[in-house]
């Protein structure tokens, strides 16, 4: 059987050493510029769902401005994740997630307004185009 036995230069092992122990910083840097992409598009969604009415609008602006997005974390597979969402409960005591809700799918007589399936579809690449960039900046400068 052929055996063969390659050698690194030292330097080149010395910067992936240093990659291992900094990875996790760097992933959560590359999914929050991810997540700031689709929280963009998220919030321009919302922005022309919300003005998008027949009648008058009586929007206050506390579903858009509790739009938001989490700190990364990890999660038990290992996973670095952020999430866009919304925080839990307007001033009247509902939960800003099911109105929200509302306007994405609709109900007994309005039509429904979606926003977030369509800033997911559209911001798909631009988010990973975001994580890439990151991650190479990062990898150059080590």
């Amino acid at each position: 059987m052929a055996r063969t036995q390659i050698k690194m230069p030292t330097k080149t092992l010395e910067q992936f050493a240093h990659l291992t122990t900094a990875m996790p910083e760097i992933a959560d840097e590359a999914v929050t510029a991810g997540g700031q992409v689709v929280e963009e598009r998220v919030r321009a969604n919302l922005s022309a769902a919300i003005g998008n009415t027949k009648g008058k609008s009586r929007s206050t602006g506390q579903l858009l401005g509790a739009l938001g997005l989490s700190p990364a974390k990890v999660d038990r597979k290992g996973d670095h994740n952020v999430k866009v969402g919304f925080t839990e409960n307007r001033r009247d005591g509902r939960p800003n997630a099911l109105i929200a809700n509302v306007l994405e799918y609709g109900k007994a007589g309005q039509t429904p307004r979606p926003f977030l399936r369509p800033a997911r579809a559209s911001s798909r690449r631009a988010c990973l185009e975001a994580m890439k960039h990151v991650l190479q900046n990062r990898m150059r400068a080590r």
